[in-house]
């Protein structure tokens, strides 16, 4: 047995709800990379001037760099994962069984 057709308009839904689907997971692609960014390079590419900032106690580029940058990767992939499920079900909502 082949694939199953589908009709005209229900193919145009269909396309509708994948670019949607697709434009919502390069919005959350691209919002997680710039906190990654963030976190990754800009606090040690401006270590000097963000010296004053204090986390837990120590300076926050020193942070950041020993252990903070690691927390925050976890967390992007913790976050990535939780919306990308929440996504992925709302996407599939819609379809016959």
């Amino acid at each position: 047995m082949g694939k199953q057709q589908l009709a005209p308009d229900a193919r145009a839904i269909l396309l509708t709800r994948r670019a949607a689907h697709w434009q919502a997971t390069q919005r959350l692609t691209i919002v997680l990379l710039l906190v990654w960014l963030l976190t990754g390079f800009l606090t040690v590419f401006y270590a000097r001037e963000l010296l004053h900032l204090q986390l837990f106690g120590w300076p926050l580029p020193f942070y950041m760099a020993a252990q903070g940058a690691s927390l925050v990767y976890l967390a992007i992939i913790g976050c990535y994962a939780w919306r990308m499920r929440r996504l992925d079900q709302q996407f599939h909502a819609g379809d016959a069984p």
